[in-house]
């Protein structure tokens, strides 16, 4: 009978077979089940946990709960990931030492399975040499002669005028990386040429010559790719900002990193394995890697400091506060991104040997065109919102303000697109490494449909932004003296200008709202809530709603408009801001009171159609009238046939004559019609012309007379008046030759009648 114990034990061993090849069944297709154990047994860590088990249940341990554990162990987490990975890393470390160890051992001793042809090594090695140098020289040669090529454009793109600055910039490093990469098409060609009848076997192209050839080529164009970016001979063709030392330096370390790199593994690497022994090649390129990564490691440090002040630096010049933040945050970890990048790179490397060169190399591409080309349109923007706006005169004659608005608007329009790149740069980044798959994200449901919402965002905010400038530019241009239909009466001012500001209300509020619809929000609760808040600011804001249907009434009746003298509220002055509430009036004092309509009861204007000049002139008793009334239309004459007033006089002078007899003058009264605003300006220049005439003509205009009566007393007899008569002395032609005095003088004779102290009359 067989054995319970070897059953279960082979039971067990079935079990665990099939969790350790679950994985490998479930992406490879059916076989069969011997090939699967081999397929098992070949692989290290699943070779190892089997003998991990077979140990325990030596040891009598319990199959079952064994391959529960193995079960368990087969969901492993992200810390066991990595765990794995490093124990891995390690491992294949290891042996590949070992290996090496052996290899060289046998090669030494002679004892390898397949001897070294020493001789065939050496032709090949030979033939290979001189493939390398035809190359190289024919690339120097063929570079050499695009100097001139590379030093006009680079003259070019620093002149003065014409395009842009950017904008020449990528004309001429376009121009530029095209005639690089057709040198190096030129060189890559050559070398095969003479790879081909020249060096080996003519007619045939060695598999080694064919490596060289195929590293030649990805690696001058990676290298060309970073002359794009530092350019160290010519300033007009380099995209990063830094001076030639610093470009020249990044340059040079960067470059000597791609060929250490790139020939090691594409060319030494493969030769060794086909010549040598493959364990020994593998252990070659592990080497070259981990050279690489202490290298690329230390340049980093290096130059950690002086990056960062670099970096900053060019933070402090940005006046967009996103780019300042990022650049200043970019600065303190840039080393960390770089050290990472690195150790990426190697573990690809190590742990995907096979096919992880051509994806960090055609990933670091990605990322470098990528970023080069968000760089780009970023400089581009930075001028573009740096530099102001400036429209032709004559639109600038007929829309004043449209320079302005456009100022205002696009800059911040294009800092929100820099904003979008930058988004953009990140995930395309992400999903060249693999981190994020960008199509697959815009192929689901959420991705396709969010990117729908903000384009139709951006498109529902560029038609608002686009229909509020060009009305508000026709508004203007109606306003505007000098353009449209002339000068625009006061009633059309005013219309226009609280036309326009209703307009810039309702065009916000309605893009709010489509907006707010447009991203998923349901306005309908807004607008019922608006509608509730209407009502109850209506019932508690009375007086607000009083303000703003009389001032409906004001406008439309006409009224009143802005630059009217009127008198509003018992206050008089010129309106100045006339709005859908309230009315702005600077009185002659210069105080500007601010009027609510709900306050105005009666409205006087003193500008429509005209105004009269109404005056009144008073003359003495015993002047004559129809001669003053004369004298008042002489000064009328004299008025109307000025330059300065002719234009603001509409009518003859209207005489009404002689209105009051008053307590000392005759009251007479005329009037002048004038244009609206200008009646107080010519009855200030007829009062002058008045007082001219009359003083002409002997016209006395009287003052008031005082007459002092000292009284009676008792019986009749009139009071002592108490006075003291002087005479003041002439000279010989009759005029007075001083001022009278108090006291007494000798040229002075008193009056014998006069009694000084005295109370009573004599």
């Amino acid at each position: 009978m067989p054995n319970p114990r070897r059953i279960g034990l082979l039971a067990w061993l079935l079990v665990t077979l099939m969790t350790l090849g679950l994985p490998a069944l479930a992406q490879q297709e059916p076989t069969t089940p011997y090939a699967t154990l081999a397929d098992l047994l070949e692989n290290e860590q699943s070779r190892g946990e089997l003998i991990t088990r077979l140990r325990q249940l030596a040891e009598g341990g319990n199959p079952e709960a064994a391959a529960a554990e193995t079960a368990t162990a087969s969901e492993p987490t992200l810390a066991r990931r990595l765990a794995e990975s490093t124990s891995q890393i390690a491992g294949d470390l290891g042996s590949q030492l070992g290996q090496v160890a052996d290899t060289l051992d046998d090669l030494i001793t002679g004892q390898a399975e397949t001897p070294i042809d020493m001789s065939a090594v050496f032709a090949a090695s030979l033939n290979l040499v001189l493939v390398i140098l035809a190359t190289l020289v024919l690339f120097f040669a063929f570079r050499r002669l695009a100097r001139g090529a590379f030093t006009r454009l680079s003259q070019w793109s620093l002149a003065d005028g014409g395009p842009p600055p950017v904008l020449r910039l990528l004309v001429a490093v376009a121009i530029a990386a095209t005639i690089d990469v057709l040198v190096v098409a030129l060189a890559y060609l050559g070398g095969n040429l003479i790879a081909t009848f020249l060096v080996g076997e003519a007619g045939e192209l060695s598999t080694r010559a064919s490596l060289f050839l195929n590293a030649f080529l990805v690696i001058e164009l990676i290298k060309a790719a970073l002359r794009m970016l530092f350019a160290s001979h010519y300033e007009g063709l380099r995209l990063v900002p830094i001076s030639a030392a610093e470009a020249s330096y990044w340059n040079r370390w960067i470059a000597r990193l791609i060929g250490l790199a790139g020939y090691g593994l594409l060319v030494a690497v493969p030769l060794i394995n086909v010549y040598l022994a493959p364990a020994l090649g593998q252990a070659v390129g592990t080497l070259i890697m981990l050279g690489a990564f202490v290298y690329a490691v230390t340049v980093v440090l290096k130059n950690r400091l002086k990056l960062r002040q670099a970096i900053e630096a060019a933070a402090k010049k940005s006046d967009f506060t996103a780019t300042r933040i990022s650049l200043n945050l970019f600065a303190r970890t840039w080393h960390i991104v770089a050290i990472l990048y690195f150790l990426v790179v190697l573990t690809l490397t190590l742990l995907r040997p096979e096919d992880a060169l051509p994806f960090v190399l055609m990933a670091t591409l990605k990322t470098l065109v990528i970023v080069g080309l968000g760089m780009l349109l970023s400089s581009l923007l930075t001028q573009t919102i740096g530099r102001h706006i400036s429209l032709s005169e004559e639109l600038r004659h007929k829309l004043p303000l449209l320079e302005t608005r456009l100022n205002a608007y696009v800059p911040n329009a294009l800092r929100v697109i820099r904003v979008v790149i930058l988004v953009a740069v990140v995930l395309l980044v992400l999903n060249a490494w693999g981190a994020f798959d960008l199509a697959a994200w815009y192929a689901s449901e959420a991705g396709s449909a969010l990117v729908g919402r903000l384009v139709s965002v951006a498109l529902i905010l560029v038609v608002a932004a686009g229909l509020w400038l060009t009305l508000a530019s026709l508004i203007e241009h109606r306003l505007n003296p000098e353009t449209g239909s002339g000068e625009p009466s006061a009633r059309a001012k005013t219309l226009l200008t609280l036309f326009r500001n209703a307009l810039a209300i309702a065009m916000l509020t309605l893009t709010l709202m489509i907006v707010l619809a447009e991203i998923g929000i349901n306005i309908g609760p807004l607008i019922a809530g608006a509608g509730v808040l209407g009502l109850a600011i209506g019932f508690g804001a009375q007086k607000l709603v009083q303000d703003i249907i009389t001032g409906i009434f004001i406008q439309v009746e006409n009224a009143m408009n802005t630059g009217d003298v009127v008198t509003v509220g018992g206050i008089t002055g010129t309106a100045e801001r006339l709005s859908i509430r309230s009315v702005g009036i600077r009185d002659l004092n210069g105080t500007y009171h601010l009027i609510p309509f709900s306050s105005v009861d009666t409205v006087s204007n003193y500008m429509r159609e005209f105004g009269y000049h109404v005056g009144e002139y008073g003359i003495a008793y015993r002047e004559s009238i129809d001669e003053a009334i004369i004298a008042l239309q002489e000064a009328f004459d004299e008025l109307a046939a000025s330059e300065e007033h002719r234009m603001n006089i509409l009518a003859p002078l209207e005489v009404a004559g002689v209105i009051a007899l008053a307590d000392s003058s005759v009251n007479i009264r005329v009037r002048i019609k004038a244009v609206p605003g200008m009646q107080w300006a010519v009855g200030r220049a007829y009062n002058r012309l008045v007082k001219l005439h009359f003083d002409a003509k002997g016209i006395e205009i009287p003052f008031p007379h005082t007459t002092l009566y000292f009284g009676v007393g008792k019986e009749g007899e009139a009071p002592p008046a108490n006075l003291r008569l002087m005479k003041q002395p002439f000279d010989s032609d009759g005029r007075p030759a001083g001022q009278a005095t108090a006291g007494p003088d000798p040229h002075f004779e008193e009056d014998p009648r006069a009694k000084p102290n005295s109370t009573e009359h004599d």
